[in-house]
């Protein structure tokens, strides 16, 4: 249940960013309000990695610890709930929700992260965060020396195959479809044993999301054990766009170092401000909001 008092700052995004500027707004002693609706993009994520203290731990579980923990000091309270709207200006907005809650609060910090675009391909959002991936730091380890693919075209493919190559065994790029990769980048991908693959991907055969093997359209098919992929996105959350925040040509919300958007008052933090997407990655920027 959401209090009748007004807010020192509304989080809208209660995920690793969210979680970590209300610990810090809390310590600070600000009375500060948590909107999320339970639907991060790591939703499927069986483990997280490369977070001290945490590595190998289910996402949803750090989420957990992270709330409970969060939730111990008194002036900052939590609701399920969604923002659909805001108005108002800098120390005095007002957000209504889908229970039909209206809040007030002199700050607000949108920690509301990405939501991926999934390719048609069949199999695919089964195997997101599972087996089909987007970061080699997050879990090229766990598939070191693996039968890799990348879906993947066009001019930055070439750099990102040689990226991924140090944790690959075999290494494929699929570019679902005919290559726009440069011709003088095609020579150093078969130098360095990068096969590129042009044939137009159907599904993907998998277990509880685990891949075995890709089928293509003509009914051939490759055997795989995990595919990185960069998939277009959205923004989770409408509301800073509409509110006329200042959007980076990639589509991120566009911040200073201190977080703060082109908005007085408003502040971003986490994956919808930056392509790093990890759990540390979203932690850090979001202690600093709390400061």
């Amino acid at each position: 249940m959401i209090e009748n008092k007004n807010y020192d700052a509304v989080i809208i995004g209660g995920s690793y960013a969210g979680l970590s500027a209300a610990m810090s707004l809390g310590r600070a002693l600000f009375n500060v309000l948590i909107l999320d609706t339970g639907n991060p993009c790591n939703k499927q994520t069986p483990h997280s990695h490369n977070f001290l203290t945490q590595d190998g731990m289910p996402p949803a579980s750090i989420t957990e610890t992270a709330l409970k923990q969060v939730l111990s000091y008194p002036t900052v309270g939590f609701a399920a709930d969604k923002a659909l709207n805001v108005t108002g200006t800098n120390g005095h907005f007002l957000i209504t929700t889908a229970s039909g809650a209206a809040i007030r609060t002199k700050k607000l910090l949108f920690s509301s992260g990405i939501k991926d675009i999934m390719p048609a391909i069949e199999g695919f959002a089964d195997c997101w965060g599972i087996s089909a991936v987007h970061c080699p730091y997050c879990h090229g380890y766990e598939y070191r020396g693996k039968n890799t693919g990348i879906l993947i075209n066009g001019d930055e493919a070439a750099d990102f195959g040689e990226f991924i190559s140090n944790w690959a065994g075999s290494l494929s790029i699929f570019t679902n479809g005919k290559s726009s990769i440069p011709a003088e980048k095609q020579g150093m991908l078969a130098n360095r044993n990068i096969r590129v693959i042009e044939k137009e991907i159907q599904s993907i055969r998998h277990t509880n999301g685990y891949i075995e093997s890709l089928v293509f359209a003509d009914g051939s098919m490759q055997a795989l054990d995990v595919l990185y992929a960069r998939l277009a996105f959205v923004q989770h959350c409408k509301i800073p766009e509409v509110l006329g925040c200042r959007m980076t040509e990639a589509g991120y919300i566009d911040t200073d170092e201190m977080k703060k958007t082109s908005i007085a008052g408003v502040f971003a933090a986490g994956d919808n401000i930056s392509p790093m997407r990890s759990v540390a990655g979203a932690v850090a920027p979001g202690t600093l909001q709390g400061r």
